[in-house]
């Protein structure tokens, strides 16, 4: 799908902020995708569609979990986890997108996943570190992001895992698993 049409479709679905937001996603994994010998268009594609589902009714999201196969876990933790996988059923019935890469890129965009591809951690790691984000420790991953794509990844994920255990928050299970496996398998000096 040409980008155009792409971020027509999803500007549809967004606020303008989370649309700006989508943007910088898009230039950071499509930078990413460069770097560390990724499919662009794919890191694109992906990025583009990343929040596809974000501002959907909880109750359309919960349903599309119910009934399409996705772990029924996910209904039991935060519904700010729910738009990936929902997303996921979304643009390839909406938008046509059949690739299971960029459709598992998407996703696993905000739980990851043990043995991540490629594309899924350029698609995590972008959400995370793109321009307009401003958060504690953000900075920190930028730089890492530079030199050593697991490293930055290892970070991202102990920030959020320990951003959610500060405010008292359920962590979802396959973020730890995500996190023990980039620690077990990952490339990090």
């Amino acid at each position: 799908m040409e980008r155009d049409v792409a971020l027509k479709l999803v500007k549809e679905q967004l606020t303008e902020h989370r649309y700006q937001h989508t943007l910088g996603v898009m230039e950071t994994a499509i930078e990413l995708a460069r770097r560390y010998g990724a499919d662009e268009k794919k890191a694109e594609t992906a990025a583009i569609f990343h929040d596809y589902a974000k501002f959907r009714p909880k109750e359309e999201m919960k349903e599309i979990i119910r009934t399409q196969g996705f772990s029924q876990d996910l209904l039991r933790f935060n519904a700010e986890l729910w738009h990936a996988p929902a997303g996921t059923y979304l643009v390839e019935k909406e938008a046509g997108i059949q690739d299971r890469e960029i459709l598992d890129a998407i996703r696993y965009h905000t739980s990851g996943r043990p043995g991540m591809s490629l594309l899924e951690k350029i698609i995590y790691l972008a959400d995370y570190i793109e321009p307009g984000r401003h958060f504690p420790g953000v900075m920190e991953v930028r730089e890492m992001a530079k030199e050593n794509l697991d490293k930055a990844l290892i970070q991202s994920v102990k920030n959020t895992i320990l951003f959610l255990m500060k405010k008292n928050q359920t962590v979802y299970p396959e973020t730890f698993h995500t996190y023990n496996d980039l620690i077990q398998n990952g490339r990090v000096e």
